[in-house]
């Protein structure tokens, strides 16, 4: 993506169903599941860049013993920073405790983050100050061992202020109103509460205080804690958490709009954001990595029993659709096909804006996530290519000459590497002249490819801002002389915020809405600008149910391709010689590529939680008062 779009987190879990001595048999080390969680971490590396954390917890600890570890960084290279914190630990243990070397016991004993239960996580923030404290994992403490909490998920909440009220209004006093601590706190009531009530039960039953401890960690509801806890929540989340005593949850929400997927065999049990990151780490196959279920949870109890449980009556699936643009790892086979059908599938109009001038035309790509539709989008051409080569061969009948006939054959896709993006060039100058004229060099472009009678067409996964277009790609393009620069983007115009964990907070900040604008203007309709804005404010005390998003009615005045013909202009300008085109792909061919992820609410506004249409009519409303806060 050629706009530096913030990301979301991903999440990894790992339990350990042996003791720690199987896997230093089997596998040579104790410290098996440590190793798999720095793998798991770094595969899903992409998915967060701003900090990253990782928890362990130590099953069957005597009593005085340390189960809980936890580390955390905002280094320049988070994972690899946590886990060369742990190395260093262990090593330094092994150094002065020789003995601990070949004693696994010793080591479980004496050596934090070697547990069997492991927790990890990548961030990307989408609120609040990037401190070590806004790290996950959060942790919740308490002399309790089943009431040590700790939570780490991928997700954002729209409606954190009403959770917040409620905390308020059980009577508990929440130190902050961050959506990571309003839920631990959710969920750490209805444990404290469910623990409590076990404990008296046990206790009328006849069991002493000490013998209350492990019964309760036998008899603990997780699920029905999660019902509880998740009641009244509404966003997007993978929200992942362990039990100070060993018992360990993912919980998907109801639409299904945060990925989660899990892997059990008899050795462990893992989940992650990602499939391809368990197929990889753990060496398994496609099928035996499974999607879980929107709106359930895999729980997995002290005792090593998996269970996968319904705890909240699933809405209609709308996962997002951008996890298969550009968020996941290409490397899922699902994905890489849907990506190069998401080529494919544009290829139409890109004929049609070349004229099907293939021999004029070079084609190439902004790297990197946009290189599988590239291929997609190159393979229809080859076919485009083959029909016409086909056709002038029987055209010609059989009185073609031999040089003729391999004139034809000879024609071919013209590919390039037109964009090489500098990854050492960093715009640390925050002046404005200075900055953009360092921005307009952050991608180079290769030189002596391009002809005065060339089409060059582009593609790029998406089109967010528009800033590095305008200010680098095009120009950087321009350069090279071609006749039309066609842009191509392979996800549909990006129209609305988000609000289910992807740092898209301000309309004014979209491409398309700042072209919609412009088209308003430029058709004497300005003032629907003024009517929805009245609209939205006198939503604004209503329950979330009966908001509207009346943005929409905005859009409706123009045709897709009257949008695209504007931001052609907007990420063009005097400067650049070419002809400008923009083209962006239908929403309809986005669901054709992407069947199982239907969550389009960047692009059509139909968002899959009552909570989605009140952030963008505060989106909305933002705009219009120049206020620069965040709509969630």
């Amino acid at each position: 993506m050629s706009d530096a779009l913030k990301h979301e987190c991903g999440i990894a879990q790992i339990r350990l169903l042996k003791p720690l001595e199987y896997y230093k048999e089997k596998y040579g080390s104790a410290f098996y599941g440590v190793n798999k969680m720095y793998l798991m971490m770094e595969k899903q590396h992409n998915r967060g860049q701003d900090g990253a954390g990782f928890a362990s917890i130590k099953l069957d600890t005597n009593p005085g013993e340390r189960y809980i570890s936890r580390v955390r960084s905002i280094a320049q290279q988070p994972i690899q920073d946590i886990f060369a914190q742990i190395n260093d630990r262990i090593n330094k243990e092994f150094t002065e405790n020789p003995e601990y070397v070949d004693d696994v016991a010793l080591q479980k004993k004496h050596i934090p983050y070697i547990g069997e239960v492991l927790l990890g996580h990548v961030r990307y923030g989408t609120f609040g100050k990037n401190s070590v404290e806004s790290v996950h994992p959060f942790l919740r403490q308490n002399n309790w061992m089943h009431r040590n909490l700790i939570v780490a998920g991928n997700f954002n909440m729209t409606n954190v202020n009403q959770l917040f009220d409620g905390l308020v209004n059980l009577g508990q006093h929440p130190k902050e109103k961050a959506d990571t601590i309003t839920i631990m706190e959710k969920i750490g009531h209805f444990l404290d509460d469910a623990v409590l009530k076990l404990y008296k039960k046990l206790k009328k039953e006849g069991y002493s205080k000490s013998e209350c401890s492990p019964l309760i960690a036998e008899r603990l509801n997780i699920a029905k804690i999660l019902k509880k806890s998740s009641k009244n929540w509404d966003g997007g989340y993978a929200m992942a958490g362990l039990l100070g005593h060993g018992d360990s949850f993912v919980l998907r929400d109801p639409a299904g709009i945060r990925p989660a997927y899990y892997y059990k065999d008899d050795e462990v049990v893992v989940v992650a954001s990602e499939r391809p990151v368990i197929q990889t780490v753990f060496n398994v196959a496609f099928d035996d990595v499974k999607e879980l279920e929107p709106g359930h949870a895999i729980i997995t109890k002290k005792t090593g029993e998996v269970s996968i449980k319904k705890i909240i009556e699933p809405l209609e699936r709308k996962a997002c659709s951008f996890e298969r643009i550009y968020f996941s790892r290409g490397s899922d086979a699902e994905i890489y096909q849907e990506r190069k059908k998401l080529g494919k599938l544009l290829m139409p109009k890109v004929l049609e804006s070349i004229e099907n001038d293939t021999k004029n035309t070079v084609f190439s790509y902004i790297p990197n996530t946009a290189e599988t539709s590239f291929f997609g989008m190159i393979e229809t051409v080859e076919e485009h290519l083959n029909q016409k080569k086909t056709q002038a061969i029987l055209d010609g009948k059989g009185g073609l000459s031999a040089e003729t006939v391999t004139d034809i054959l000879a024609e071919r896709p013209r590919i390039e590497k037109i964009a090489i993006k500098d990854v050492k060039l960093r715009t640390f100058i925050t002046e404005d002249s200075s900055r953009d004229d360092l921005v307009a060099h952050v991608y180079d472009v290769t030189y002596g490819v391009i002809k005065p009678t060339d089409n060059l067409v582009i593609i790029d996964d998406s089109i967010v801002r528009g800033t590095t277009l305008k200010k680098s790609i095009i120009k950087m393009m321009d350069r090279l002389h071609p006749k039309k620069i066609v842009v191509v983007s392979s996800a549909p115009q990006i129209r609305y915020p988000d609000c289910y964990g992807i740092d898209m907070a301000r309309l004014e900040d979209l491409i398309a809405f700042r072209a919609m604008l412009e088209l308003l203007e430029e058709n004497n309709k300005y003032q629907m600008v003024q009517e929805v804005y009245e609209k939205c404010k006198a939503q604004v005390d209503l329950e979330d149910k009966d908001v509207r998003n009346f943005v929409k009615d905005l859009y409706a005045q123009f045709t897709d391709d009257e949008i695209s013909d504007k931001i052609a202009q907007l990420i063009s300008d005097e400067s650049v010689n070419a002809e400008v085109e923009a083209i962006f792909q239908s929403v309809e061919n986005l669901h054709e590529a992407c069947p199982k992820n239907l969550g389009d609410w960047y692009f059509t506004g139909d968002y899959p939680t009552v909570g989605g249409n009140r952030v963008v009519n505060r989106a909305f409303i933002n705009f219009f008062e120049g206020n620069k806060e965040r709509a969630y």
